[in-house]
Parts: C-alpha cells; sequence; structure tokens
C-alpha cells in the first residue's frame, strides 16, 4: 500500500497538522522537525495526493499550458522554458497541442479544470475572447504568451511583432528589393497583422508601393509555406525576396525556390520569424527576426504564479524587442524598372 499522511506523521513522531504544513510550506517550524518530516517522507516513497489537494481547495502546484504545436521549433522551445522555470519555482508543466482546433481546445481546457490546475497559459491561434472570459470567472489565473488580447485584462507576454516586421523588410529593402513578398499566418490573429503592418510600414517609409498581390495567407507548416511560396514564384511578376512569418515558412519557401532551379541568396532572398534550431542549420542559413523565446517563457512562468499565489494586484504586459540576425539566405539584389 502507498503511505499516506497519517504514516509518515506517525514514523516522524509529528503531528498531522506538522506533516501538512511541511508540504505546503506554511506555519512556524524549526528546521530539524522539517528535515526530519522530508527525510521520512523520502525513506517512506510518499507523494502528496494531488487530488485530495485539489479537494480541498489547496495548490495542485500545476500549470496547464496550450500551445498549437509541439513539433513547431518555436512553441517547443518556448515551452520548454515556461516548462524550467515552473520547475525551478515548484510548479509541473502540463502540455497540450490543440493544432489550432477549437474543438480540441475545449476539450484540452475541460481537463485542465478537472485536473485543478492553478493556471493556464495560453497561445493558441483559436482561443476568443469568451473562451479566457469564461476560464476567468471560475477565479483560474490565466497568461497569454505569443497572443495579444488588448482587451482582456490578463497577464501578457509577446515580442513586438511590429517591430519584427519592419526589421524584415527594412534589410530587404536596404539590399536592393523592390518586389518583396509576405507569406503571414492567420491574419486575424494580431502577431500576423502587426508583422505585416510593420512590413508595409518600411514600403512606405522608402517610397514603395504596397501590393496585396504580394502577401499570402498560409497555415504555420513547412508545406504551406512551399505551396505559396510557389505561387508567388510562379507569377507572371515574381518577387525577388521573401518575408516569411515563421522559420517554417521560410524553409518552405526555401523548399520552392530549390525545385525551381533557382540558387539562394542569388536569384531570391528569404527571410523568416522566430530564430530557431532550424535557422542555423537550414542551407543557406537563415537569416531571421529573432523571439527572445527562453525570456517570453520565464516572463509567462513568472507572472502566472505570482498570480497565484496572490503576490500582485494589477496584470502586466510584458513587450519584447525583436532583433535581426542575418545569415546566408539574404543578399544584395542588382535590380532594374521596379525589380
Amino acid at each position: 500500500m502507498k503511505p499516506t499522511i497519517y504514516n509518515v506523521a506517525s514514523k516522524a513522531g509529528v503531528s498531522i497538522a506538522t506533516v501538512s504544513k511541511v508540504l505546503n510550506k506554511t506555519g512556524r517550524i524549526s528546521e530539524g522537525t522539517r528535515r526530519r518530516v522530508v527525510e521520512v517522507m523520502e525513506e517512506m516513497g510518499y507523494q502528496p495526493s494531488v487530488i485530495a489537494s485539489a479537494l480541498t481547495g489547496k495548490s495542485t502546484f500545476t500549470i496547464g499550458m496550450l500551445i498549437p504545436d509541439l513539433a513547431n521549433p518555436f512553441f517547443a522551445e518556448v515551452a520548454r522554458s515556461a516548462e524550467d522555470r515552473g520547475h525551478e519555482l515548484g510548479f509541473n508543466l502540463v502540455m497540450c497541442s490543440t493544432d489550432n482546433d477549437p474543438a480540441k481546445e475545449v476539450d484540452y481546457i475541460s481537463l485542465l479544470k478537472q485536473k485543478s490546475v492553478d493556471g493556464i497559459i495560453l497561445s493558441t491561434v483559436t482561443t476568443n475572447h469568451s473562451t479566457v472570459k469564461d476560464i476567468l470567472k471560475l477565479n483560474i489565473p490565466v497568461a497569454l504568451i505569443a497572443r495579444d488580447m488588448p482587451t482582456l485584462a490578463v497577464d501578457t507576454v509577446i515580442v513586438d511583432d511590429f517591430i519584427g516586421g519592419y526589421l524584415a523588410a527594412e534589410h530587404l529593402i536596404e539590399l536592393g528589393h523592390r518586389r518583396i513578398a509576405v507569406i503571414a499566418e492567420d491574419m486575424n490573429v494580431m502577431s500576423s497583422s502587426e508583422r505585416v503592418r510593420g512590413y508595409r510600414s518600411a514600403l512606405e517609409e522608402n517610397g514603395l508601393e504596397y501590393d496585396d498581390a504580394l502577401v499570402k495567407e498560409s497555415d504555420f507548416t513547412i508545406q504551406g509555406g512551399k505551396l505559396k511560396s510557389g505561387e508567388l514564384l510562379d507569377s507572371i511578376h515574381s518577387p525577388t525576396a521573401i518575408f516569411a512569418c515563421n522559420d517554417l515558412l521560410a524553409i518552405g519557401a526555401i523548399q520552392a525556390a530549390r525545385e525551381r532551379g533557382m540558387q539562394l541568396p542569388r536569384d531570391l532572398s528569404v527571410v523568416g520569424f522566430d530564430n530557431t534550431i532550424l535557422a542555423s542549420i537550414v542551407e543557406p542559413p537563415l537569416t531571421t527576426v529573432a523571439q527572445p523565446m527562453r525570456d517570453m517563457g520565464r516572463h509567462v512562468i513568472d507572472l502566472l504564479i505570482q498570480e497565484i499565489r496572490g503576490l500582485k494586484n494589477q496584470k502586466q504586459r510584458i513587450i519584447l524587442v525583436p532583433e535581426l540576425v542575418v545569415r546566408g539566405s539574404t543578399s544584395k539584389r542588382v535590380h532594374t524598372g521596379n525589380q
């Protein structure tokens, strides 16, 4: 049989209340007593019941994290950083990949409620305001990462996507490119629309006309980037450069170019967004806009746990600044006319 809190108390020669205080890190207990109780728990292999803690209204020391796809290197790196920081602070993370499927999202949120998680981190495309409001009504702390809902009072950690889009376009313009295409994710999501807005602002500041025909929407996969890049490259006035709103889309663009016998960056320059591990191992190495993924993961955990522990009264919106990382997928363009 599994040892119980009663067994631990009996063997340690203390009351059940004392064991509970050690587990919950509350009350005044001498260091010697605390150490003796911990040693007995380790010796007996005692593990407190998460379900029992939930039923008594205590912390379960678990946080749910909903992301679109754990196979996406950006979300994998952010999630790993969040997991590491959570572990440092005594919390475990339950990861849920929604595939941007609203039905999956609802199911996972329901599951996390049943498990009485102490808080939820959201980074999915499909989450709408009503879903978040429903969670908040249950007094479950919520934080957003790489996702913004400015009209809701929730802790948020994002990168300045406008600046990121601007940096990508400005870099290509400085290299002499005039027909610069964009492959974006869902334009109804603020991160995508802001990156395109930054790109458009850079064009306008340099006297270049914005062309809707050069902007394509795609899912967030390599295959999606390849398909949309192919459409652009097969058009009558094909672009000389492509700004892809994530690294996976950028790799798809590189594949599409190669299938058409193009050499990068001589025939086409490509800029990505995220600076995942893929950016440095693809050939040629990818010029990309770096998001501070490690900082994002740590910040969102810190904000959420402060909320869980009642250590702050105001919501915070942390906006981090991206950085352009220049590698081998972009180069100067010798152009004529509007090319």
